[in-house]
């Protein structure tokens, strides 16, 4: 026995010495290869070079369809201008269009930083991003120059390279963008065409910034988030996963509803590229457009925003499809309402939560076999919860807000005490760019701080209440404007509703509504009221006294409703 125990022992030795001291020339060598989603585009043109990568109707109104190799061979062409140009800080001012695809990866891949912008802020605030994040040059789309004559004056040595968005690519019709990516490619020829070898489609630390997208800003200047190659990488894998980007027989046909410059698109350029999917492109928001290109593209999946979907089931081409189509769902709480719509038309929601500090989402409402026997709403009302941490990402917890910093206690997991959602893990950003004490506010305690208020459930899933700057308090009760919203868009005739606190002498605060109506409908505010009174599932002390049906709620570019402007509107005491 002592022979065996000895021979087991100088085995366990063997084991221990390899385990805790590899190999000097395994660790520095190459076999670990840092995470960059640059190279899913370099792989998939490999691999399939003549799949249909990209789909496009063009600002002339011509069908653009591109493969593969040539998405690809168009992002190197850049990637090599931008080197000869020495451009490393490279700003997008764009709507979704190939361009702005195929500038993500060439940006990347010449070891520049992208700094996308939202087209649809006021030029003060664009000339200042693009001025805090110090570009050097900048691709912008033709219709949206106009936005940049302010930056232009204070600016005059940032390049500008415009983007017609045609369906050429040499003559008359196309642009500097195109001239762009010819003079690239005649460089790499020139310098011995090493293609994407002498590029950094493997980046050589995966630690280092790619991008620096910047927050919404409603309440004060954009915030640039700084993006990692690492952390890029495993988002953009966690949404292949979530969002079953490859769990079809056929090819991935991804339409772009969702914003690329809104968290690099919650990293699906990437995702998209790595399963070798074809990326519809979409100069705007167009629902009939949307409609025809679900029936006749056979659209597999696409990202939205709730109140895109509740306009894209309201709108009247909508009709249930013959096969179902996969919406990433997230931006604000959606309710059970119209997760129930949704499933109706064969578009089958995957609910999703984060921030563009988590590089978009982070979080996943999973729907269990076992909810199929439940009630519709409860059914529904289980899938709006915001659900558990993403596959590459830490579980969520919810900690008690007003503890002394870096103090973190948790919630209990009863589903009723409010506490804020934060993150740990690899898809949190790295911090803000050249803001060290809103970094350390962000981080405070280890862990990333959301600022908006859940509850956690038994199950482990959390369920949004509202941010912390959006609970009512109304005589001691906290009203979540977000569980308000949800029951008053159950009225038969309501598209939209927004839920704001307003001054109360008695109460302190009260809720007021704001809503719009469905087309070809009516409603008078009273009858609303009376209804919400009525409504066994709105209690008392939440209905709102006020109600205002408006023409249109205000909306951020992402389809978050602007609560700081319905709260400047009741001020005001009306809609301007």
């Amino acid at each position: 026995m002592s022979g065996a125990t000895s021979r087991l022992k100088t085995l366990l030795g063997h084991l221990t010495s390899a385990a805790t001291t590899p190999p000097a020339e395994y660790v520095h060598s190459h076999h670990i290869h840092q995470l960059s989603p640059t190279f899913f585009l370099e792989r998939a043109a490999a691999i399939e070079p003549d799949a249909p990568a990209i789909y496009h109707v063009t600002a002339n109104n011509k069908v653009l369809r591109r493969s593969y190799i040539e998405f690809a061979d168009r992002a190197r062409g850049l990637a090599y201008f931008l080197l000869k140009r020495e451009f490393k800080r490279v700003g997008i001012l764009a709507t979704n269009t190939p361009a702005f695809l195929e500038s993500i990866f060439g940006i990347i891949a010449a070891r520049g930083v992208v700094v996308p912008v939202n087209y649809r802020l006021k030029p003060d605030d664009i000339t200042y991003i693009f001025d805090f994040a110090e570009v050097d040059s900048i691709i912008v789309d033709q219709e949206y120059e106009p936005l940049l004559e302010d930056f232009k004056k204070s600016h005059p040595n940032v390049t500008f390279i415009i983007d017609t968005d045609t369906d050429a690519t040499e003559g008359q019709l196309c642009g500097p963008f195109d001239e762009a990516i010819l003079e690239g490619l005649q460089y790499d020829t020139a310098q011995g065409a090493k293609g994407w070898a002498g590029l950094h489609s493997q980046c050589s630390d995966e630690d280092d910034m790619l991008a620096i997208p910047f927050t919404s800003g409603t309440t004060s200047r954009p915030k640039g988030v700084i993006y990692t190659h690492r952390g890029a990488y495993l988002a953009s894998l966690a949404n292949i996963i979530e969002s079953g980007l490859n769990y079809n027989n056929g090819r991935c046909r991804y339409l772009w509803t969702l914003p690329m410059f809104h968290a690099m698109g919650w990293t699906f350029p990437w995702s998209i590229t790595a399963v070798r999917g074809t990326h519809y492109c979409l100069r705007k928001i167009d629902y009939p457009l949307i409609w025809k290109l679900l029936k006749e593209e056979k659209i597999t999946h696409f990202n939205a925003a709730p109140t895109v979907n509740t306009l894209l089931c309201a709108s009247k081409e909508a009709e249930k499809l013959p096969e179902p189509v996969r919406v990433t769902v997230a931006a604000s709480p959606p309710t059970a309402h119209l997760f129930q719509q949704m499933t109706d038309l064969n578009l089958h929601p995957v609910h999703v939560y984060g921030l563009t500090e988590t590089y978009g989402p982070i979080t996943k409402g999973y729907p269990m076999p076992e909810w199929d026997a439940l009630p519709l709403n409860e059914k529904y009302g289980k899938m709006a919860r915001q659900g558990h941490g993403f596959v590459t990402s830490l579980p969520i917890r919810i900690i008690k807000p007003d503890q002394p910093d870096g103090v973190l206690i948790d919630v209990t997991k009863d589903g009723k005490e409010i506490g804020e959602i934060v993150f740990i893990g690899n898809i949190c950003a790295k911090g803000y760019y050249k803001d060290a004490e809103a970094t350390r506010k962000l981080f405070l305690g280890g862990v990333l701080h959301s600022g908006d208020l859940a509850v956690w459930h038994p199950d482990g899933s959390a369920q949004i209440q509202d941010r912390a700057k959006d609970i009512i308090i109304s005589g001691g009760e906290n009203i979540s404007s977000v569980a308000l919203e949800s029951m008053l868009v159950q009225h038969p005739d309501v598209l939209e509703a927004g839920v704001v606190a307003v001054p109360d002498s008695h109460w302190g605060e009260r809720p007021k509504a704001y809503l719009t109506v469905k087309e070809g409908k009516r409603l008078e505010p009273q009858d609303m009221i009376n209804w919400a009174k009525n409504n066994s599932s709105i209690s008392k002390f939440m209905v709102p006294r006020e109600v205002e049906v408006v023409d249109e709620l205000p909306k951020t570019s992402t389809g978050k409703i602007q609560k700081n402007v319905l709260r400047e509107w009741s001020k005001k005491g009306r809609k301007e």
